[in-house]
């Protein structure tokens, strides 16, 4: 067993990380946390975050692509998800008093169900920094991407300043 968790028998791994801030726009749609390609990835050794889509679509530009946010599971099975989210601290003037994060099946609707939520939370902010951590378990399917999507109840954008994304698919050996 490899110690990066890469060669784990029965198990694939998807790992997404991005530090490049993203300002998320008030209001009650979700937006999908979009994730950078290539090097600046944890891992992603089973392919499943590539600029081309498995359905043939490419992704020219991470930063303003949503579909840069989309795991496409690997094979079917049992999916851990785990993310990890910060927010920018909300401004003495006012600012946001919820914060909102999903998982979601298909959120581009890409596939004759879409926009599967779960593990939806509402979290109200705290009085340091707005860091948060969540786990969910779920089947995947390899023909269903997933993604993270978040927003606030903020009258102004405000900046998600850092996010993980992974799936960990378990099957029998």
């Amino acid at each position: 067993m490899a110690t990066n968790g890469t060669s784990i028998p029965g198990v694939q791994v998807c790992s997404l990380k991005v530090d490049t801030p993203q300002l998320i726009p008030p209001g009650n749609t979700y937006r999908v946390v979009r994730f950078p390609f290539g090097a600046a990835e944890p891992t992603d050794r089973f392919q499943m975050h590539q600029a081309v889509q498995p359905d043939g679509y490419v992704v020219a530009d991470w930063a303003t692509d949503d579909r840069s946010g989309l795991i496409w599971p690997s094979k079917e099975g049992w999916g851990h998800l785990y993310a990890m989210i910060q927010w920018e601290a909300a401004s003495a003037t006012g600012g946001y008093t919820e914060l909102r994060d999903q998982y979601v099946r298909d959120p581009l609707g890409l596939t004759p169900t879409p926009n599967d939520t779960t593990a939806t939370e509402h979290r109200t902010p705290t009085p340091g920094g707005q860091f948060y951590a969540k786990s969910h378990g779920i089947f995947v399917d390899p023909g269903t991407p997933l993604a993270l999507r978040v927003t606030h109840n903020d009258a102004n954008p405000r900046q998600l300043t850092l996010a993980e994304f992974k799936l960990v698919i378990h099957h029998a050996a």
